[in-house]
């Protein structure tokens, strides 16, 4: 086979490469020999007909095709080999013909893995906040402890805001069941906002065995067919049961904890917060220097890249919802999306994704981040505990280049958090409070004594119902299509496989 005609251009490489007649000669046999048992032709029985008569019949090419396609990856191989360029994703056969002398040339154009330029990526500076935990925030810690530990006891009284309700509901839309709107022996904290807006407040003073009909509006935003329709639920009440809080005592921290005093388990409380406190800042520490390395960062990104990441992630959340019970089209339906407004809206995200992994790769590169065999025996063995599956199985599913690829940016990711600086305010505050020395009037007075920053609390936790599934993690791979072989767009950015 011969390689010629090498063009880089736009991102992508072309190259051509030539099958000798001879070669071309047993593929094209081949063709005909697995196709023949589909042929009929008069006064032939099926199958039977010579390849000179088919071809007289059909075009001397009619073969040609199928025999191409057959050679399409040996040949695409050979031409990688020659070209020793870096690529990735799939290759696309642009073209082929037959010359004269029945050689057989084929096109190819596949996208050329990108070349990343850094910009700075060690010495940067990020916010990372103190870890203080008020004795507040241990006190709502126990609280939360405490109702979990709650019991729930039958009431011979009206209900009221707080209680929960043992009921079955049957919901109606003109007068005829809708899909989704039944259940029985469902638990309904009254005034938790579970349901929609109207639902709740109209079992408000029902008692044990009562039966209530609901008149209420879904919400214009709902989504599906329901949402700004009139509906009515058919609700019975079960039971009534009243919150008991167990005593915050020694005999409730030896209860739910290995400490025999509540002052000691408060204690423990707020280690954990303080550990809980340290991760949440150190990972925003980490995800603002990974931020600013990345904005750094010159590199063309192939289409391919970001069409195979986004892939992975609309897979993702596929695998996600299902657990909830959804299909992503029934889940995006709730959000009034679309799926292809879903992957507009996440390409940024995969763009994102790609590049952070092509300047982690980069930094691992320079800087000689590259994993060792035993650490990534030791990967292995903590992927194998983690999911309860036998190691020697997991290394048969679980290829060494992802292990090994996903290791080396890990030390990539985590050399810029060696090497970044943590300082205790905000970009903001360090801006405006920077004095302007410039022009400093003649008599001027002693600033007052700056106020310390209020406190950054973390936000309150997202409203329960229907939550966005949390970032999906990156799968182990992506196959690719069908046309050549192996050639894989793995999860992080590689080149083509051969």
């Amino acid at each position: 086979m011969e390689t010629k005609n090498i063009e880089r251009k736009d991102g992508n490489v072309r190259f051509q490469v030539t099958v000798e007649p001879e070669r071309f000669e047993q593929e094209v046999n081949k063709a005909y020999l697995k196709n023949r048992k589909n042929i009929l032709i008069p006064g032939f029985r099926k199958g039977k007909a010579p390849r000179k008569l088919v071809e007289n019949l059909y075009g001397e090419g009619v073969f040609y095709e199928d025999a191409m396609e057959a050679i399409a990856l040996e040949c695409f191989r050979a031409g990688l080999e020659a070209v020793e360029d870096r690529t990735v994703g799939d290759p696309a056969i642009t073209d082929y013909k037959v010359d004269d002398d029945k050689s057989l040339t084929i096109s190819f154009e596949v996208a050329l893995y990108p070349e990343v330029t850094l910009g700075q990526y060690k010495g940067l500076s990020a916010y990372k906040p103190a870890v203080n935990v008020t004795d507040e925030q241990v006190d709502a810690e126990l609280r939360a402890v405490q109702k979990r530990n709650a019991r729930f006891l039958a009431v011979d009284r009206p209900a009221q805001n707080g209680d929960t309700l043992l009921i079955d509901f049957d919901g109606y839309l003109n007068g005829k069941r809708f899909k989704g709107g039944k259940a029985e022996n469902y638990k309904l904290k009254l005034g938790s906002g579970t349901f929609i807006p109207g639902f709740e407040d109209q079992l408000v003073g029902a008692v044990a065995e009562e039966e209530r009909d609901l008149p209420v509006t879904f919400p214009e935003d709902y989504g599906n067919e329901l949402g700004g329709k009139d509906a009515v639920f058919k609700v019975k009440v079960h039971e009534v049961q009243e919150e008991q809080l167990p005593e915050l005592d020694d005999d409730f921290a030896q209860d739910v904890s290995e400490y025999d005093t509540l002052e000691a388990y408060r204690d423990s409380l707020r280690r954990d917060l303080e550990t809980k406190a340290e991760e949440r800042n150190t990972a925003g520490f980490r995800s603002a220097l990974m931020s600013k390395a990345a904005e750094g960062v010159t590199v063309s990104i192939p289409d391919v890249m970001i069409k195979a990441r986004l892939e992975a992630i609309v897979e993702e959340y596929s695998r996600s919802v299902s657990v909830q019970g959804y299909t992503l089209d029934q889940y995006l339906a709730m959000l009034n999306m679309n799926e292809a407004g879903f992957r507009s809206f996440m390409r940024p995200q995969a763009e994102s994704e790609v590049r952070s992994e092509l300047m982690l790769e980069k930094i691992a590169q320079l800087e000689g981040l590259i994993p060792t065999a035993e650490e990534i025996e030791e990967e292995y063995k903590k992927s194998a505990e983690k999911y309860e599956m036998d190691l020697d199985y997991l290394k048969s599913v679980l290829k060494e280049e992802v292990v090994k690829g996903e290791l080396t940016r890990k030390k990539a990711a985590d050399f810029i958090l060696a090497n970044g600086v943590a300082t205790d305010k905000p970009e903001s505050e360090q801006e405006e409070a920077a004095p302007a020395e410039a022009e400093a009037p003649a008599e001027a007075e002693a600033p007052a004594e700056a106020e310390a920053p209020a406190e950054v609390e973390a936000p309150a936790a997202a409203p329960e119902k229907i939550e966005a599934p949390a970032a999906p993690e990156v799968p182990e791979k992506i196959e690719a299509p069908a046309a050549p072989e192996k050639i894989e767009a793995p999860a992080a950015p590689e080149e083509t496989q051969v």
